[in-house]
């Protein structure tokens, strides 16, 4: 049986719950986040939640560059959402998409 192969990033994917997960470090932070909205401190907790980047052109037209998915969104205890990313190395297409999620949703990616 051939040897499954390594990923580029040397991250394994692992099922928690039921929900698969990029890495060990991602599947740990969701059962953080689990506790901590059991405890109140965080409320409405959703995992991989897609957001379109798109920019409007010149000429009015609408262009789609790409979709980011966020690991974790949820709330603070006083209301403020919060969009979380757990990363291990910063690509620069990570990056791109970082500083589009702030252009265009006015959102700064929390990162763990």
């Amino acid at each position: 049986m051939p040897k499954p192969r390594r990923s580029k990033y040397g991250n394994v994917k692992t099922t928690v719950q039921g929900f698969e997960f990029d890495s060990k470090k991602e599947a740990s932070r969701f059962l953080q986040l689990q506790s901590m909205q059991r405890r109140g401190e965080i409320s409405a907790l959703e995992i991989q939640v897609r957001y379109e980047l798109s920019i409007t052109g010149y000429d009015g037209s609408t262009y789609k560059i790409a979709d980011y998915i966020a690991d974790f969104v949820y709330e603070t205890q006083d209301g403020r959402p919060v969009v979380e990313d757990v990363k291990g190395v910063l690509t620069g297409v990570y990056r791109l998409k970082k500083k589009l999620m702030l252009a265009i949703y006015g959102v700064d990616i929390l990162e763990t």
